[in-house]
């Protein structure tokens, strides 16, 4: 909504969550091309999140004194894209995630989360390498969610990779879930920039807080 000649915004979401459409009206100002770069750039830079210009239409309005309206602001449950839909509220916050070193064990991860007023910790251990340590992250995070949400669905981590991506790094997390008979491999990334592992758990409840929602 923030974009140049944007008068409103709709995100339609798939099954798992997943962008299926995205429907921009805006003022004649910009041309729909642009409007699509605009977007597509947008959700990258501020989500990590990557769109295909196919899902992406626009259409203009030459209407004098049309103003942004709120009849289409709001976001398709369970997508969570803050840059278009800033009053959808996530079930799981972050809050904090904390390192430690010992010679004994290697790594421990400590991840805190908050559901309201209430606080979620998730640790896992593990040995000292880069690569191990943005996985303890995103295995903390999901024990920290598996403690917010009760054992009613099972989080597994498929995997976490640094990617270099447009002169940044991006944390990739794939985790697998499960509830009764419903599965699904959710995907989720965050721009890396406190620190691997803190971006490590944004990518785990970019993955997770959707699905949450769409199965409640």
């Amino acid at each position: 909504m923030s974009l140049p000649g944007v008068v409103s915004a709709r995100i339609v979401a798939g099954p798992s969550g997943a962008v299926d459409e995205i429907h921009v009206l805006t003022t004649d100002e910009v041309q729909p091309k642009a409007t699509v770069r605009n977007v597509e750039s947008a959700l990258l830079a501020h989500l990590g999140m990557r769109v295909s210009h196919k899902k992406i239409s626009v259409a203009t309005t030459n209407e004098p004194g049309m103003r942004r309206s709120d009849e289409f602001r709001s976001v398709a449950t369970p997508v969570s894209v803050p840059v278009v839909a800033p009053d959808l509220k996530r079930r799981l916050y972050f809050e904090d995630v904390e390192v430690r070193r010992s010679r004994t064990k290697g790594v421990a991860c400590r991840v805190t989360l908050k559901k309201g007023d209430e606080v979620f910790v998730g640790e896992s251990e593990g040995m000292e390498n880069e690569r191990q340590r943005i996985e303890l992250a995103s295995r903390a995070a999901l024990a920290a969610i598996t403690a917010a949400e009760g054992n009613v669905r099972t989080l597994g981590l498929e995997g976490c990779r640094v990617i270099d991506a447009f002169e940044r790094q991006f944390v990739f997390v794939g985790v697998s879930a499960r509830m009764g008979r419903e599965s699904a491999l959710l995907t989720g990334s965050a721009e890396v920039k406190e620190s691997p592992e803190q971006s490590a758990v944004l990518a785990t409840l970019d993955a997770t807080n959707r699905w949450v929602d769409y199965v409640k």
